[in-house]
């Protein structure tokens, strides 16, 4: 069932396998077994243009999630009474926070708990999409986009800065405004949704940057701004003992009247929300209480 909650996730077969990490044929298998005991067809497949479910998948897929819940739930309540297998806590970010801040956060969870961490980075669809399968127990990402749990809880908002080389002629300024940089070159994180949000703080200035250097990854924009391609715009900085700047950056304030997205923590449990989760969103709480806005 998992498997084929997948399919429909990613639209495609190789899709799922990719998210499930294992062989195409494992996934066409599962189709084929589900195809006979439900004497129809799940999903219509079509080459190279993917799948989609019939009216039997859709039906297939809704009861599957609700068992799949189920499921993950029992096996939280069970690993309470496993001496042999360490419970693992299975939690999905924004892909840029696997860097910044979430092991950070993690190892105070886990520390004196014997207690395994998988993190899953990815997208805001992607996490979303793994939560409603119950792949994670909880994602933790901006509450920019739709589709967030009502009752996701708010952590820390985090307003947008300026990432620039320390060359830059506006670097000794403890404060900037957008319609300064708009002449400069501009390095993009270029991530769904991130993307149109920056593009979008730069209409308040009346005019978008020259796009210099386009890249999906956090680290690779920190790169690009130290090798002279241009500015950022960024939201979050790295806590504690991850990877820190290099000398060539130095980050400052926007002085403009910008939208302040908030970082979340959100589940599926609903009024039922197990005991380590509620733990879990308390410690993240109190985590970027404790290190302070000057920090992140």
């Amino acid at each position: 069932m998992r498997y084929i909650v997948s399919v429909a996730e990613t639209g495609s077969i190789a899709g799922a396998a990719r998210q499930c990490r294992i062989a195409q044929s494992s996934i066409l298998a599962a189709l084929d077994l589900a195809d006979n005991e439900m004497g129809a067809r799940l999903f219509d497949r079509r080459p190279s243009r993917g799948v989609s479910p019939t009216p039997a998948g859709e039906r297939f897929l809704s009861s599957a999630r609700r068992l799949l819940n189920a499921e993950a739930e029992f096996e939280r309540t069970m690993d309470r009474h496993n001496h042999v297998t360490p419970p693992i806590l299975r939690i999905g970010c924004f892909e840029p926070f696997g860097a910044l801040f979430m092991p950070e956060l993690l190892q105070r969870f886990t520390e004196g708990a014997n207690i395994a961490v998988e993190l899953y980075e990815g997208e805001q669809p992607q996490l979303l999409s793994w939560l409603e399968a119950s792949i994670v127990d909880a994602i933790v990402t901006y509450d920019i986009g739709a589709g967030l749990p009502d009752d996701a809880v708010p952590l820390a908002r985090v307003p947008a800065h300026v990432l620039m080389h320390v060359n830059d002629p506006m670097a000794n300024q403890g404060a900037v405004h957008l319609a300064d940089l708009v002449n400069s070159p501009f390095v993009l994180l270029d991530l769904p949704q991130t993307s149109a949000y920056l593009l979008t703080l730069f209409d308040i200035a009346g005019k978008r940057p020259r796009i210099a250097f386009k890249t999906r990854s956090y680290d690779a924009v920190r790169a690009a701004v130290a090798c002279g391609f241009g500015f950022s715009i960024l939201n979050m900085r790295p806590v504690g003992r991850g990877s820190p700047d290099s000398v060539m950056l130095v980050r400052r304030p926007l002085v403009d009247n910008l939208p302040v997205p908030t970082i979340m923590i959100a589940d599926r449990y609903g009024t039922a929300k197990p005991a380590f989760l509620r733990r879990l969103s308390l410690l993240a709480k109190s985590f970027f209480e404790e290190i302070g806005p000057n920090a992140f």
